[in-house]
C-alpha cells in the first residue's frame, strides 16, 4: 500500500500566542486580587520608524492581558549617560515590574554598557549578562530567571503542537545572541534534550548539516536562505529571519523569512513568517513580566 502524503501542519504563532494571552489574563486578575499589578516599562531613544512600531505593539499587548503601561521615550540625541538614568529610575520604580531597552540605541551609544545597568529581576527581555549566565548554570531546565523571548517562545510553539524535540537534530542557523547563541542551550537542557548544530558563516556545509536534522532553526536574516534542497523530508521548520524585500510586481516591500515558502511541502511542520515566531516572541514579553510579579508572593 502506498504511503499516503502528509499535509504540513502549520505551527499558526498567532493562534498558540492567543491562548497564552488568554492564560496570563487570568493570571494577573489573580495577582491584582492580591495587590500586585504587574507593570511593562520600555525605553525607546529616537524616532525609528520601526522600533516605534514594535514598542507600540507591546504595550498594545500589555493592554490585552490587564498589565500596566510605562512608556519612556528619550530623542536621538540622548547620551549615554542620559539613558542609564532612565534605566536607573525604571530599576527603582515599584509599580515597574519588569522592562525593555529597545535596541538599537543611537550610534555611540554602547548598548552594552546600558544593559549592564538593568536590574536582573527587572529584565524583561532575559538578555542581561546574569540572566544569560543563569541560562548556562540550569542544565535540567529549571531556570528560575528570566529567558530569552524568541528562544522561549519557540520552543513554547513547539510544544503547543505537541513536537516532541527529546533526542532529536536541531540545525541551528546564526549566532547572534537573541535566538542562536541562546537558545542552543535551551535546547540541550535535560527537560528539552535535543542535540544542537550552530551553523554560521564559517560553517563549510551548511546545507549538509541542514539535510542531516530533523529540525531547522532560521535566524540569519537572509530571505530565502534555506532552500527545498537543503533539507530532508518530513523536517520541521521554524523561520526566525525577517527581510524586507521589494516585490516588483506588487510595487512595494514585503516581509520575507530565512526558509523559501517552496520547502513547506517537504516538511512535517513548519512557522509561516510572518504569523509564527513573531507573536510568541511578544506572549513571552509578557509571561517573563507576569512571572515577575508572581515571584513577588512568594
Amino acid at each position: 500500500m502506498a504511503d499516503v502524503q502528509r499535509t504540513p501542519l502549520r505551527l499558526d504563532g498567532k493562534a498558540a500566542a492567543a491562548a497564552i494571552k488568554q492564560d496570563l489574563r487570568g493570571r494577573v486578575e489573580r495577582l491584582r486580587a492580591q495587590g500586585v499589578k504587574p507593570g511593562l516599562g520600555t525605553i525607546l531613544v529616537g524616532n525609528d520608524v520601526g522600533s516605534h512600531k514594535y514598542v507600540a505593539g507591546k504595550h498594545k499587548d500589555c493592554a490585552e492581558v490587564g498589565i500596566a503601561s510605562i512608556a519612556v521615550e528619550l530623542p536621538e540625541t540622548a547620551g549615554e549617560q542620559e539613558i542609564i538614568d532612565a534605566v536607573e529610575r525604571l530599576n527603582a520604580d515599584p509599580q515597574c515590574t519588569g522592562y525593555i531597552v529597545q535596541l538599537p540605541l543611537p550610534e555611540g551609544v554602547d548598548s552594552n554598557a546600558v544593559i549592564a545597568h538593568v536590574d536582573p529581576a527587572k529584565d524583561a527581555d532575559g538578555m542581561h549578562p546574569v540572566n544569560l549566565g543563569e541560562l548556562v548554570a540550569h542544565i535540567d531546565g529549571g531556570n528560575p530567571a528570566p529567558q530569552p523571548c524568541t528562544p522561549r517562545g519557540i520552543i513554547t510553539l513547539l510544544k503547543h503542537y505537541d513536537i516532541d524535540l527529546n533526542g532529536k537534530d536541531v540545525c541551528v542557523i546564526g549566532r547572534g545572541i537573541t535566538v542562536g547563541r541562546t537558545i542552543g542551550l535551551m535546547l540541550t537542557s535535560k527537560d528539552v534534550n535535543a542535540t544542537v548544530t550552530l551553523c554560521h558563516t564559517g560553517t563549510k556545509d551548511i546545507g549538509e548539516h541542514m539535510r542531516a536534522s530533523d529540525v531547522v532553526i532560521a535566524a540569519v536574516g537572509r530571505a530565502g536562505f534555506v532552500r527545498p534542497e537543503d533539507i530532508k523530508p518530513g523536517a520541521v521548520l521554524v523561520d526566525v529571519g525577517v527581510s524586507r524585500v521589494y516585490d516588483e510586481q506588487a510595487g512595494r516591500y514585503r516581509v520575507r523569512g530565512d526558509i523559501d515558502k517552496a520547502c513547506y511541502a517537504l516538511s512535517s511542520a513548519y512557522t509561516p513568517n510572518p504569523g509564527g515566531v513573531g507573536p510568541m516572541t511578544r506572549a513571552m514579553l509578557l509571561a517573563n513580566v507576569v512571572e515577575m510579579a508572581e515571584r513577588k508572593l512568594h
